[in-house]
């Protein structure tokens, strides 16, 4: 079994900075793509930013040149740098791992949400 450690959310005001870490623990084959979510208030679940265990990088469009995602592969963490923070970024933000398992096929999951709030 996968879990997902969150830490990092909080309350900023706008122009500020946050560091969002998850650090993924269990017996796996791989971890592959690691990323982050976001939950806006009144709207869906949608995409920030993913990265793969070789490094590829993908963004939303509203977060690029703001938001640096990145990996550290023997903590099998994953990090968001959330910098020029807006209050539009408000919301709750998910880490996400897929990877495989040792014979039972791929496996995702994901963590539990921390808050970020932007005061304006």
């Amino acid at each position: 079994q996968v879990q997902l450690v969150e830490s990092g959310g909080g309350l900023v005001q706008a122009g500020g900075s946050l560091r969002l870490s998850c650090r993924a623990s269990g017996v796996v084959a791989s971890f592959d793509t690691m990323g982050w979510y976001r939950r806006l208030p009144g709207k869906q679940r949608e995409l920030v930013a993913t990265i793969t265990s070789g490094g590829n990088v993908n963004y939303q469009d509203s977060v690029k040149g703001r938001f640096t995602i990145s990996r550290d592969n023997a903590k099998n963490s994953v990090y968001l740098q959330m910098n020029s923070l807006k209050p539009e970024d408000t919301g709750v933000y998910y880490c996400h791992v897929d990877g495989e398992t040792f014979g039972f096929g791929p496996f995702e999951t994901w963590g539990q949400g921390t808050q970020v709030t932007v005061s304006s």
